[in-house]
Formats: C-alpha cells, structure tokens, sequence
C-alpha cells in the first residue's frame, strides 16, 4: 500500500509541476507565486512559511529557482523520486516548447504582432514576480532590523556585483547576530 501511495504521490508531483513549467512564462521568479498556491494552498505539501525558506535554499543552490524549489518539494514528499518526477515535471515543458519555438522562431521573429506579443507576456510575468514579492513580505518579520537587512541586500545586489550566495549568507549571519545581540539584552 505504502508504495502505491508513493508512486501516486509522485505522479501528483509530475502532474503539478509540469502544469507549472507548461503554463508560465519570464522563468522561475515568474513559477514563485504558482509553486506557492499549488504546493502550500492547494496540495498543503508545505506550509506558508516554508515558502521563504524553500526560495531561500532554491536561490542559494546552483541553478534555475524552479528546477531547485522543484527538486526540494518533491524531495519532501515523497523522496528522491518525488524529487526526481516534480524536476521532470517543471523541466519538461520547457525543453519542448523551447525545441518547437527554436524551429519556428526564425521565421516570424520579424513579424510586428510577435514582438508586441512578447513585450504583453514580460509585463506579466513582472506582474507575478510583484505578487510573489508581496507575499513572501507578508511572511517576513516586520521590524528595523528585517527592513535594514533587506535594504542591505537589495543595494548589495543593485549597485554591487556581489555573488547572491555571498548576500545570503550575509543576510543570514546579520540575522543570527541581530537576535543573539536581542536576546542577549532581554536576559540582562
């Protein structure tokens, strides 16, 4: 029975993630948002707060945010071959829509409707990755020293050319020391 439930849960996995690689485009900060309401809301695979720490990881990682939060979720559920078909899943769609498009592209890549039409797919994909912002805020801890670290890391990676690794990091030891010096002063 257990490995029924496996193999169902892992055809689930493939199912929800290929729907995401299909039916996204602008790449993964564009997936962020659908990966949250199918993963967390809909199939409760993860919690809410999961969410940051899964971007967090999946950005931390070399490469696409996607294939690693992908990887991730379907490791969680239901091990490395939930990891192995929700990384299937959301790479899958991509690789062949690329394969037609690389076929076809040459030949209406001139064509006026065409670049319009990619210039109304990029300003909605920024609509997406803005509604992925606002919801990973309305996860954050709300207080100074959050608002300095993350003004921090968004000049780091503004004006900088700092590997987002090195930020991370940073932005996790400024977070470490921000509540040992907190906590240390509440035992005072």
């Amino acid at each position: 029975m257990e490995k029924k439930t496996k193999r169902l849960r892992c055809l689930e996995l493939f199912q929800v993630f290929f729907k995401i690689g299909a039916f996204t485009f602008g790449g993964g900060y564009a997936m962020i948002p659908l990966i949250q309401r199918e993963a967390s809301e809909q199939k409760k695979w993860i919690s809410e707060e999961d969410i940051l720490e899964i971007v967090a990881i999946a950005e931390s990682t070399p490469g696409p945010i996607a294939i690693n939060a992908a990887t991730f979720i379907g490791n969680r559920v239901a091990g490395f071959f939930g990891a192995l078909c929700a990384t299937l899943g959301v790479v899958l769609p991509s690789f062949c829509i690329i394969a037609v498009i690389a076929g076809v592209l040459r030949q209406f890549e001139s064509l006026k409707a065409v670049r319009y039409a990619f210039w109304g797919i990029r300003a909605g994909v920024l609509a997406l990755i803005v509604k992925a912002l606002y919801t990973m805020y309305r996860q954050c801890p709300k207080n100074v020293v959050a608002y300095l670290i993350a003004g921090g890391a968004f000049v780091a990676t503004l004006f900088f050319k700092i590997n987002i690794l090195w930020i991370i990091i940073g932005c996790g030891v400024a977070g470490w020391m921000s509540y040992t010096i907190i906590t240390g002063k509440e035992k005072e």
